[in-house]
């Protein structure tokens, strides 16, 4: 294997997507405040993975638990092995046994949040079930029962995402001594690019599609996510001076692949002529030959 590290960070747009604690009968969207004094939603990278685990349509890994009463924890089950679960061969496991070391294995797929390229403004949403209740009113002569009201902070916003995968330490295992075959660490990583390429989240009874309008990345000598903090919106356009200004370090230059959406984006024209941008989907055809050639495998 030549190369040893895969990168890539997307951008897409969806709404609402990650609730965290309730105040009362209002919910509360995640944030996080930057420096300008201004609240950002986002959505956990462990929502992120869930999403990503849930479509892999791959077999999840089995569970145990450890310990007793209020300290019963849930983990792994110790004969859980990458051998048979890409979940834990993407994103490791740490299995305790009394008495024992724990066996640890770090993620070899790491996230970062998806964070909103535009500040929260304080939207609410205002919910009843006037529906039910009305129906029930009726049904049971009721004129007494009173609707539920509940509120919901909202925001639709471009969200930015990185992705970074150890393509050297895929299929690998050092606490039982696995070491998969190079067209199967192929065959998960192809799968994986697959389940970003068209990654939706279920919320609330929508449906929100978090596939990449823009994307840009590829398979390095690094392991760096590279493009994590160089890529931001500012009025409906990519920052694209950020962008190049990586690229004038040859190696990432010759390696990296920008995918885009066309006509989301006010500069689309702009990062077509400027950054080569190809389609999405052909952007994920190269990189999947890019990750082949990487395990010395022919790719599909």
């Amino acid at each position: 294997m030549t190369k040893q590290g895969l990168t890539l960070t997307a951008i897409f747009q969806a709404s609402s997507a990650n609730y965290g604690e309730s105040l009362g009968n209002v919910s509360s969207l995640k944030k996080l405040t930057r420096n300008d004094g201004q609240q950002y939603t986002y959505i956990s990278r462990q929502a992120l993975r869930y999403n990503i685990i849930e479509q892999l349509g791959e077999p999840v890994a089995t569970l145990s638990t450890d310990g007793s009463g209020d300290k019963k924890v849930i983990q792994f089950a110790k004969d859980a092995s990458i051998k048979d679960y890409p979940e834990i061969d993407f994103f490791g496991y740490m299995k305790t046994e009394k008495g024992n070391n724990s066996k640890v294995r770090s993620a070899k797929v790491r996230l970062s949040n998806a964070i909103s390229q535009e500040p929260y403004r304080g939207d609410m949403d205002f919910l009843t079930n006037m529906g039910l209740a009305s129906r029930i009113r009726k049904a049971e002569k009721d004129n007494s029962i009173s609707n539920s009201i509940a509120q919901s902070e909202i925001q639709d916003a471009f969200y930015c995402y990185t992705l970074t995968i150890d393509l050297d330490q895929i299929g690998i295992d050092e606490n039982d001594g696995t070491n998969l075959d190079n067209g199967e660490k192929n065959r998960r990583v192809a799968k994986l690019l697959s389940t970003i390429q068209y990654l939706y989240r279920d919320i609330r009874g929508r449906r929100e599609d978090l596939k990449p309008l823009f994307i840009i990345g590829g398979v390095y000598n690094i392991k760096n996510p590279i493009f994590e903090n160089a890529v931001n919106i500012k009025d409906n356009q990519v920052d694209i001076e950020a962008i190049k200004s990586l690229l004038d370090d040859k190696e990432i230059a010759d390696n990296t692949e920008v995918g885009l959406m066309d006509g989301i984006f006010k500069n689309s024209n702009k990062i077509k002529e400027d950054l080569s941008a190809i389609s999405v989907a052909k952007f994920m055809n190269k990189l999947k030959k890019e990750v082949a050639n990487s395990y010395g495998v022919k790719s599909n």
